[in-house]
C-alpha cells in the first residue's frame, strides 16, 4: 500500500493546497461568501474522479487473460509518462502557483464571474484527481486491497494535516514540500516504467526476441520466504515502490536504464 498511499498523499495535497490558497485569498479580499462556489467545484471534481475509477474498474477489472497484462502494461507506461511530466512541470511552477491561482481569482471576481470561481476549483482538482486514478489503476488491477487502504490512509492523511495546519498550509514552503515527494515519485514512475514492460513481454510472449526475454541476472533467494526475495517482506515492499525485481528480463533493464538517462537529460536541460 506504500507507492498508492504516497501518490494519493501527493495528489490530495495539491488538490487541498489549491483549494486552501483560494479559500484564504477569498477571505482576505472579503468575498467569503464566494467560497460557497468554491467548494462546489471541488465537490463536483473529486465526484468525476470517483466516477472515473469506478468505470475504469467495471470496465477493465473482468479483463481476461492476455488482455489484462496488455491493458496493465499500457497503464502503467501512460501513468508512468505523465507522473514524470507532472513532477517536472511542479518543480517549475511550485514558486509561482500561489501568485498564479491568486491572479485567476482577482480576474473573476472583478468581473462578478462566480462560476469562474467555480470552474477554477473544479478544474484544478479534477485534475489531480483524475491522475491519481491514473497513476494507482496498474496497482488497483494487482493488488486492489493495498490500492483501497493506500487511497484511504492517503485521503486520511491529508484530511488531519489539513486540519491541524489550517492557514499556514495555504503559506508553507512549496518548493521544498514538492521537491522532496517528488524524489519518491520518481522512483515511483521509474517502478511503473518496468512493470509495464514486463507486462507487455507476458501479453506478447512468444514475440519477443529470445536474447531480450531472458533474464539479465538472478539474485533471488531460493527461498520465497527470504525478506529479500521480491515475494519476500522487504522484496515485496521494494517490487511495489521502485519496481524491484530479483531476475529481471533484458528489455525490463535496458528500458528502466533508458528512462533514468532521458530523465537525468531533461532535468539538466531545464536547469
Amino acid at each position: 500500500m506504500l507507492p498508492q498511499f504516497l501518490v494519493v498523499f501527493r495528489e490530495a495535497l495539491e488538490a487541498g493546497l489549491i483549494v486552501g490558497i483560494i479559500s484564504a485569498y477569498l477571505t482576505r479580499i472579503h468575498r467569503a461568501d464566494a467560497r460557497k462556489y468554491l467548494y462546489l467545484g471541488a465537490v463536483a471534481a473529486a465526484a468525476v474522479s470517483v466516477g472515473l475509477a469506478a468505470f475504469i474498474s467495471a470496465t477493465f477489472g473482468g479483463l481476461g487473460s492476455g488482455g489484462r497484462e496488455l491493458f496493465e502494461g499500457f497503464a502503467s507506461l501512460v501513468a508512468a509518462a505523465v507522473l514524470t511530466y507532472m513532477i517536472l512541470w511542479m518543480a517549475a511552477k511550485a514558486r509561482t502557483i500561489r501568485e498564479t491561482l491568486e491572479g485567476k481569482v482577482s480576474a473573476s471576481i472583478q468581473r462578478n464571474q462566480v462560476l469562474g470561481i467555480f470552474g477554477l476549483a473544479f478544474a484544478s482538482v479534477a485534475r489531480e484527481g483524475l491522475e491519481t486514478v491514473l497513476f494507482i489503476t496498474p496497482l488497483a488491477l494487482s493488488d486492489p486491497l493495498g490500492t483501497l487502504a493506500g487511497t484511504i490512509g492517503g485521503l486520511s492523511a491529508v484530511v488531519i494535516l489539513t486540519f491541524l495546519t489550517t492557514g499556514a498550509l495555504a503559506r508553507m514552503n512549496l518548493t521544498r514540500l514538492f521537491r522532496y515527494t517528488s524524489i519518491l515519485l520518481l522512483l515511483f514512475a521509474a517502478g511503473l516504467v518496468g512493470t509495464g514492460v514486463h507486462e507487455l513481454m507476458e501479453a506478447y510472449e512468444g514475440r519477443i526476441p529470445t536474447f531480450l526475454a531472458r533474464p539479465a541476472w538472478d539474485v533471488n533467494p531460493t527461498n520465497p520466504r527470504h525478506p529479500l526475495h521480491e515475494n519476500g517482506a522487504l522484496g515485496s515492499v521494494f517490487k511495489s515502490l521502485v519496481g524491484y525485481d530479483g531476475n529481471p528480463e533484458v528489455l525490463r533493464v535496458v528500458v528502466y536504464a533508458s528512462y533514468w538517462v532521458i530523465l537525468g537529460l531533461a532535468i539538466h536541460r531545464a536547469r
